[in-house]
């Protein structure tokens, strides 16, 4: 099963010709693609790396799972607001027109069809693939004698004794399931009613392996069972005299919005505690259920849960395939997985070099997940027992459950620095994390502040203020991604320290406006949201159209996870429209249409998706070629990053960095090999035809040239101090 070369997807946009004047004064008419199914088409993108012969095998059954993944937060977050607004009475629309009904009938027909293409894959190509591998997945009824023997040992010793069965009657009311939890729903013939069987639900603990391997005694290769295959099978075992008529496995899946009023709250941390016990349980938006299942079994399960045929999807394999990843870490093959890579640490930035003179000379810029995240692990542990640090300032937004970081801050405060600590502790499904963050950092003495009400603190932050012969000097660390070393290894980000005075004074000023009071800061060269960012990225585009009205020479180019901002781009259209060229590197949602004539025909949108997860938000603005501005930063073009976060984005001034980051732009552009690019009728298309040049991947070039980097250090020889740029990149001074 191939990837289709191109795949219409309806946005929506209401696409047509659009005047000058409409340019200057927007409105609804202007073509914009819808954000939800823009967002489910970047899923699709995800389940062709699926489907793509090039990616290692047990790779390919990860990005499954990835599809499935996503498409839960989907249904979990964005289907349940629109189902609550057409529950309401809501018609407001879209920016691109629909109103959430509409939307959800779209939103059906998408899914329906990626749900079907995800089983296809599985079925006609993963597994088929596996078994060439003699990696097989068996049902019950497929096992050999022995394997059933062990999987009857398996159940009598490891799943029965932590199962409950729940009967469904008038005394036992249909239970509350938990939230995308394994369910076996059972039908039982009725001896005193045949007419009327009984039903039981036998709810999978989450604390079971959802995929069983096989001991084998025979060399004959791999055998796994899923363990709902064991449950169905043994079931009659959980109702003695009773005969089992029929099982189907089922989940599902519920609203998980936090529902907070930050301003009548007393005490935050305690109300998200209460409210996160509600979601689990909260209201039903979509059920999976074997295709197996009766009319009327499927009728009472419907019905239980107030749901419709709108809400269902009968599935042909496994429910839940992220659950299936399991397979990856179960099967110890090295061939069929991705080759092993050890990232790049510049010497400068390795102990026992001294952290701080290196960054006080000139400010480093980091590009993860190519060099290592460790110098700032090393920065901050320095920081941590260095004498003459005073304080530290920290935000954490999302970090991993060991985390350094946390650990870091805990030993600088337990060695008497200032310590203070902003957790984001309405970060969406690390919640539980970040609350058990805070209450051990307060345990130790840190400062924890949760944020200003009303918004979520995104910015990825961290000041160290020390004591030096010069006075208190400043030293300041801004990135693109979480403080989370596990995701760094597997996100392209970048991290950028220096101590820039006025770079660090903004910073410190962002972090007393955290932990403080103030409507309006002035920060003279950080962009923060909700402050001064929407603005000054949007007078840098008006500048861009003057220039390109003016004949002088004018680029935009944006990196980022997504662009829906209506404002930014009305803009960006009218750039386009007088002749600034646009390029835009776009992971997932974009609601601008690129490539129409008269509005958009010098946009061009690509978005990249390949072994790392695409990450890190870079803006260049040519600036008549008069020293471009180059930023980098935590937030996407979305309102929410714009108006309901704080949000960091730093002008980088350091020449050789700006080149660096420069060089990383053009490699992207050049990518042809991971690159699709976005067509004016939604279509996400590879490189091909005129735009083919040489094979470059962006993030295979990154990491063989890392790699030729880290083997010349540890030859002892001098690592390349130059960036190279591939020269399928285009310049981002044309």
């Amino acid at each position: 099963m191939q990837p289709k070369a191109e795949q219409r997807v309806d946005f929506g946009s209401g696409i047509r010709s659009v005047t000058r004047a409409e340019i200057r004064k927007p409105t609804r008419k202007i073509p914009f693609f819808n954000r939800e199914l823009s967002w489910l088409s970047f899923n699709r993108r995800v389940l062709e790396q699926s489907m793509n012969p090039a990616v290692p095998l047990l790779e390919r059954v990860r990005y499954l799972g990835f599809v499935a993944s996503n498409l839960d937060e989907f249904f979990e977050i964005r289907v349940a607001g629109l189902v609550q607004q057409d529950a309401s009475g809501i018609t407001d629309p879209s920016p691109d027109g629909l109103e959430p009904k509409e939307q959800l009938k779209r939103i059906r027909e998408v899914t329906s069809q990626l749900v079907a293409d995800q089983y296809l894959c599985w079925h006609n190509t993963l597994i088929p693939d596996l078994a060439k591998e003699r990696i097989f997945l068996k049902l019950f009824n497929e096992l050999g004698e022995r394997e059933s023997h062990w999987a009857e040992s398996y159940f009598e010793s490891e799943i029965y004794p932590v199962i409950t069965p729940l009967a469904i009657d008038p005394c036992h009311p249909f239970p509350s399931l938990l939230n995308k939890s394994l369910n076996i729903f059972v039908e039982l013939e009725n001896p005193d009613d045949p007419a009327h069987p009984l039903n039981a639900i036998i709810p999978v603990p989450r604390i079971l392996p959802r995929v069983l391997r096989i001991p084998e005694t025979d060399g004959d290769g791999t055998t796994l069972v899923l363990i709902s295959s064991l449950v169905k099978r043994y079931a009659g075992r959980l109702f003695p005299g009773l005969k089992v008529a029929a099982t189907h496995a089922f989940r599902i899946t519920r609203n998980s919005d936090l529902y907070v009023d930050e301003e009548e709250s007393q005490n935050l941390l305690k109300t998200i505690e209460k409210e996160l016990h509600k979601i689990k349980r909260g209201d039903a938006v979509r059920l999976e259920i074997e295709k197996s299942v009766s009319e009327d079994n499927l009728r009472k399960l419907m019905e239980a849960n107030h749901l419709d045929s709108e809400n269902l999807y009968l599935i042909d394999g496994p429910i839940n395939m992220m659950r299936i990843t399991s397979i990856c870490d179960i099967i110890q093959r090295p061939d069929l997985k991705f080759a092993p890579f050890v990232p790049y640490t510049p010497p400068a930035l390795t102990p026992p070099n001294d952290f701080f003179a290196a960054i006080r000379k000139e400010d480093k810029l980091l590009h993860h997940p190519f060099e290592s995240f460790e110098p700032f692990v090393d920065f901050l542990n320095r920081a941590s027992v260095d004498p003459k640090v005073f304080a530290i300032k920290q935000t954490l937004y999302r970090t991993s459950g060991d985390s350094p970081i946390v650990d870091a801050l805990i030993k600088a405060s337990m060695n008497g620095k200032q310590v203070a600590a902003l957790i984001e502790i309405m970060a969406r499904f690390d919640e539980e994390n970040n609350i058990q963050w805070a209450k051990r950092l307060e345990e130790a003495g840190v400062e924890v502040v949760y944020g200003l009400v009303g918004v979520k603190a995104h910015c990825k932050c961290c000041l160290v203020v020390r004591r030096e012969d010069d006075g208190m000097k400043r030293y300041a660390h801004i990135g693109t991604g979480n403080y989370n070393p596990k995701t760094a290894r597997l996100y392209t980000d970048l991290s950028y320290f220096t101590a820039n005075d006025a770079i660090t004074a903004d910073v410190a000023l962002l972090f007393n406006t955290l932990t403080g009071f103030s409507r309006a800061p002035k920060f003279e060269h950080l962009l923060v949201a909700p402050f001064n960012l929407h603005s000054t990225l949007c007078s840098y585009i008006r500048k861009e159209t003057e220039n390109a009205l003016a004949g002088r020479p004018a680029r935009i180019i944006v990196k980022a996870n997504s662009l829906i901002d209506r404002e930014t781009i009305d803009l960006l259209y009218a750039a386009s429209h007088a002749g600034v060229q646009i390029d835009l590197i776009i992971r997932g949602i974009c609601g601008i249409v690129p490539g129409l004539k008269t509005l958009s025909q010098n946009i061009r949108v690509r978005s990249i998706l390949g072994r790392f997860l695409e990450h890190h938000r870079i803006f260049y603005f040519e600036n008549a070629g008069d020293q471009p501005r180059i930023l980098v930063g935590s937030s996407d073009w979305m309102p929410r990053n714009f108006y309901r976060r704080i949000e960091a984005v730093v002008p980088i001034y350091h020449e050789p960095i700006r080149q660096r980051i420069m060089d990383i732009l053009n490699t992207y552009l050049g990518d042809n090999v991971n690159a699709r690019l976005l067509r004016s009728n939604g279509a996400y298309a590879p490189v091909t035809g005129k735009d083919k040049a040489p094979d470059l991947s962006a993030q295979e070039f990154f990491m063989q040239e890392a790699t030729e980097r880290r083997k010349l250090n540890e030859s002892k020889k001098s690592p390349t101090p130059v960036i190279k740029t591939h020269p399928g990149g285009n310049s981002a001074r044309k």
